[in-house]
């Protein structure tokens, strides 16, 4: 199984870093590493996570992390991280420009 970031995810993991490096530039750079590595993770047992019932017909997981939440899909042979969102965000309209 592979594990593949999505552009959005990819610019989350930035986002994230940018944000807490606003407060302290160190646990900036060790939290997105606990990200990826919770990401990763993800491949042992990809199903292990609940599919969010806002996206049941297309099989979203959903996977949280501190005040995080991973948004993935499994298939082909890969785990997709579609978006790394904070869970105080609206996350409907974040992962629906994303999934069009």
């Amino acid at each position: 199984m592979k594990l593949v970031f999505s552009r959005p995810a990819v610019d989350d993991l930035r986002e994230i870093d940018h944000w807490i490096a606003y407060d302290d530039p160190s646990r900036a750079k060790t939290f997105v590493q606990e990200l990826r590595a919770t990401c990763r993770d993800l491949l042992a047992f990809p199903q292990a996570y609940p599919i969010d019932p806002r996206y049941l017909p297309i099989e979203i997981h959903r996977r949280p992390y501190g005040r995080y939440i991973i948004f993935y899909r499994v298939g082909r042979g890969r785990v997709t991280i579609i978006g790394i969102v904070h869970s105080a965000r609206d996350i409907g309209p974040t992962l629906d420009q994303r999934l069009r």
